[in-house]
């Protein structure tokens, strides 16, 4: 579970199958076309996935842990939902990183949430809300590490983008925190 390979891999085929396709993502994701093309396609496509498996899965799921985070827009104030990669906690938190596939600009989700910390997370067939925090200073060095080796490409993404990408531990609020 180290790498981000899904539990789901008990077959050694099957693991090393899971560990070329991540190798091929990271790849992928890295190129100039990908960062022009993949903001138009992937996010839709996770959407629809999602929608059609009533949560249960995302289309690069079996390679790192994915959630749908809904957010309240900062400006129109109607629910966004955004398919994002992250990164379970032992305690029921998850990290995700505002990456925005390496572009210049923050994400609008990190806006949102910024805003509006309040906010609803889909994972793994299961919904429920979430408290957002944006880590900063020792808090985020503390989980970088963490987060790169689940996926090293966010360290791609940093020195392309030129800016800090931004990180928020989202924390299971009410019922959720009760049902753990």
């Amino acid at each position: 579970m180290k790498s981000g390979i899904s539990a789901a891999c008990f077959r050694p085929s099957a693991c090393y199958t899971s560990r070329v396709l991540k190798r091929l993502l990271q790849w992928l994701v890295t190129t100039d076309w990908f960062t022009r093309i993949g903001p138009k396609i992937i996010p839709p496509l996770d959407r629809a996935v999602h929608r059609l498996t009533r949560g249960r899965l995302m289309s690069n799921s079996r390679i790192i842990p994915t959630l749908v985070l809904t957010t309240t827009g900062r400006k129109s104030g109607l629910p966004r939902r955004t398919p994002l990669a992250c990164l379970p906690e032992p305690d029921g938190g998850l990290l995700v990183v505002g990456s925005n596939f390496g572009t210049a600009s923050h994400p609008a989700w990190s806006a949102n949430l910024l805003a509006t910390p309040s906010a609803r997370v889909s994972f793994r067939g299961r919904d429920f809300p979430v408290t957002a925090t944006l880590l900063t200073g020792e808090e985020r060095a503390a989980v970088w590490p963490r987060l790169i080796a689940m996926w090293p490409v966010f360290d791609h993404y940093t020195a392309k983008s030129g800016r800090e990408l931004r990180v928020f531990r989202l924390t299971p609020s009410g019922a959720a925190q009760e049902g753990r």
